[in-house]
């Protein structure tokens, strides 16, 4: 039998959703049944496989909109508890970012908190200055908001769920800190950011199931993808299996932030760096074929990526090995003929929570697949900045 002849189409599988007899499970429990009863049987016997992920995403941020005041004011700076937001839009539209940090450069406080505090419910102070206008006359406000006053609160994220990333180590004879986190020195400790073979990206590796309109859980609400990610990267180096062995494909997301959970929207700060936004993504992916069983069976074991020396202060750090999921799972791994520790940004146990939350949304008949209404380009590649000349960029 061909990998890819159809087992069954989106439209069967919503049909099973809406009157409740759909077969799902979670990533770990279809590997599972894979193992024990092969991965033909598997295929045949189930509809949807959920999948999840929590930990720092940095390109995260919200769009919020206040509401006019009286007499109306156009917004030309922006402070949330003394965050910087961006006002470029219109008079009363902001983009708040999560790793934004005050005037102080203040890391235990940043936009990633006030984000937070929105989703639960605290308020917040809004500070605003204006030129003024005839339209919009008043030049300044101080008041306090809430996710209850705001019109609204739109989880906006540029680049989420990386698809794969690296493993930092530190080979210096000083501590560095890093969006890795604190790296010891003499590869005193090696640290990673996924959550291996239950990682959606990672359990299909060529997207033929998620692009843009795909409905996902993120941050404990129903999303969307509504574009690649930035530095989507579609030509990595992959294994035979398909799984990408540095860091690839990326997805840009959205969702009302007034229905999310701070069960999974979480502020943190990694120490000397600055701030981000740990955010919970879970994603359906429908067993439409073989094939995309055979990508949802993957395991930590065959699941590659690097280890590179992040003392190295230049793009192109050197690759100290190659070192799969089990491995860095297993709390240590060699390097250079040392055992080095290793831990993790991403939360196993949240990436569990969320792809059973999501199993239950789609058992209840809470959530259909939405096959994606735009593939994405893997032929694109990922182009680092270079310090070029006028004539040089326009040739």
């Amino acid at each position: 039998m061909s990998e890819q002849k159809q087992l069954r189409t989106y439209a069967e599988i919503n049909a099973r959703i809406e009157s409740k007899t759909v077969s799902v499970l979670t990533a770990e429990e279809f590997k599972a049944k894979v193992a024990s009863e092969g991965l033909a049987e598997a295929a045949k016997d189930v509809d949807v496989v959920t999948t999840g992920t929590f930990g720092a995403m940095c390109s995260s941020g919200v769009m919020l909109n206040f509401g006019h005041s009286d007499p109306p004011i156009k917004m030309q700076k922006v402070w949330l508890d003394d965050i910087p937001s961006y006002t470029g839009l219109a008079a009363v539209d902001v983009y708040l970012g999560a790793t934004e940090l005050d005037d102080s450069l203040n890391m235990f406080h940043g936009g990633a908190h006030v984000i937070e505090d929105l989703v639960r419910g605290k308020p917040v102070r809004l500070r605003a200055i204006a030129y003024g206008t005839d339209c919009y006359p008043k030049r300044e406000i101080d008041t306090w908001i809430s996710i209850k006053t705001i019109n609204q609160a739109v989880m906006f994220n540029p680049r989420n769920c990386y698809q794969n990333y690296a493993t930092a180590t530190n080979g210096s004879s000083r501590m560095i800190y890093t969006y890795m986190g604190k790296l010891l020195p003499d590869y005193g400790n090696a640290t990673y950011c996924s959550a291996g073979e239950i990682s959606p990206l990672l359990n299909d590796p060529y997207f033929r199931t998620i692009g843009v309109g795909t409905r996902i859980f993120l941050g404990g609400a129903q999303g969307y993808v509504a574009w690649e990610g930035t530095q989507f990267n579609g030509k990595p180096p992959r294994s035979a299996n398909g799984t990408p062995r540095r860091p690839a494909g990326t997805l840009a997301v959205i969702g009302d932030l007034k229905k999310m959970s701070a069960d999974y929207i979480r502020a943190m700060t990694l120490h000397k760096y600055g701030t981000s936004l740990s955010v919970g993504i879970g994603i359906p992916i429908p067993i439409l074929d073989q094939e995309m069983a055979k990508y949802c069976a993957v395991r930590d074991s065959e699941i590659f990526t690097g280890a590179f020396d992040y003392s190295e202060p230049k793009r192109s750090r050197t690759v100290l090995r190659e070192v799969n999921y089990a491995e860095l799972k297993s709390g240590q791994i060699e390097i250079k003929g040392k055992k080095v520790p290793t831990s993790s940004l991403s939360s196993m146990y949240k990436a569990r929570q969320i792809s059973s939350e999501l199993k239950k949304w789609i058992s209840k008949g809470q959530l259909l697949i939405q096959e994606p209404i735009q593939k994405f380009d893997l032929e694109r590649e990922f182009k680092p900045l270079e310090i070029r000349t006028k004539e040089e960029v326009c040739r």
